[in-house]
């Protein structure tokens, strides 16, 4: 605790002063463009990884980065989701998995998890990743499984996205768009989903598709 009050001192003296004017603008009302919804993760920053400021991004956290679909129950995910888009209008969401996640590993080994039934529980939600895994990643094991876990992971939430009703009405409208990332935390590197060759590519490679698709494939290959 020691570490975080001193942090706290050292933001109010270094960091908050040159920001000031931002803050006071930020007391009167936020106004994100973008949803990021990540892992709980301690090791991933989405400011300090997208180099965005206060008040740039609209921030949802869970173990997992998962989206519950529309009609399951949920710790707020939804909610949060329909208050970025109904009221705040962000244009782009963003599902961001990463390297190493512990929950996807508790996924692909649910005996690791047994202990821990809010956790099981909650992983059901990404029940669907794990039987896309065990149907065609046979042949991986190790990191490599768990890289293609993570990636397939994102685009099933993706899809559990699109069935919230407020994310289903403006896709319609054209002014939303969706995209899936996963983070390499060794590396520093991102990596988008790319529907065109259905692969996760260098984020400096991707094109951004003209029309938001509301299906996807998949290819075997991984990051």
């Amino acid at each position: 605790m020691q570490k975080l009050i001193q942090g706290i001192h050292q933001f109010r003296k270094e960091d908050f002063l040159p920001l000031q004017g931002l803050f006071e603008q930020l007391a009167k009302g936020q106004n994100p463009e973008t949803l990021f919804i990540t892992c709980s993760d301690s090791r991933i920053d989405p400011n300090l990884l997208t180099r965005s400021k206060p008040g740039d991004l609209f921030i949802l956290r869970n173990a997992g980065n998962i989206v519950p679909p529309n009609g399951a129950a949920s710790g707020g995910e939804a909610a949060t989701i329909e208050f970025a888009i109904a009221v705040l209008g962000v244009k782009d969401i963003i599902i961001c998995g990463h390297s190493h996640c512990g929950a996807m590993k508790g996924l692909l080994e649910p005996e690791q998890i047994a202990s821990l039934p809010a956790v099981s529980s909650w992983l059901s939600h990404a029940e669907t990743t794990r039987r896309i895994v065990r149907d065609n990643y046979g042949h991986l094991s190790g990191d490599r499984l768990v890289t293609a876990t993570v990636e397939e992971n994102v685009l099933v939430q993706l899809e559990n996205l699109r069935t919230l009703p407020a994310v289903g009405s403006r896709l319609v409208r054209g002014n939303l768009h969706l995209h899936g990332w996963v983070y390499k935390i060794e590396t520093g590197e991102v990596f988008a989903y790319e529907l065109a060759s259905g692969q996760f590519v260098p984020l400096a490679e991707y094109k951004f598709p003209e029309n938001e698709a509301s299906v996807r494939w998949r290819t075997t290959g991984i990051i």
